[in-house]
């Protein structure tokens, strides 16, 4: 049997094709509003899947905690970068 076809609005953007994309993105709610419960809906997938499992290990915490440590990093590379080539001596 054929797939059914969906109509652009609806594919999440995994699904969408390159030549789609423009289309998909003017379908999505820029507004402030819009962006709070895209954020929202993140976290709830995030911690459902994650978090709050019936036989949950540290794998959703690690994750987090090594997010944290990244952009930590990635803050801090000037500063880094900086002090890797002073000598001192």
């Amino acid at each position: 049997m054929a797939d059914k076809i969906v109509p652009v609005a609806e594919k999440r953007l995994v699904d969408v094709k390159l030549g789609e994309l423009g289309s998909w993105l003017g379908t999505r709610d820029f507004t402030p509003n819009g962006i709070l419960a895209s954020i929202r809906k993140g976290h709830d997938r995030y911690y459902n899947k994650y978090i709050n499992v019936r036989k949950g290990g540290i794998g959703g915490v690690a994750m987090l905690l090594a997010g944290y440590v990244a952009l930590s990093y990635v803050w801090e590379f000037e500063h880094l970068k900086h002090d890797r080539w002073r000598k001192y001596h």
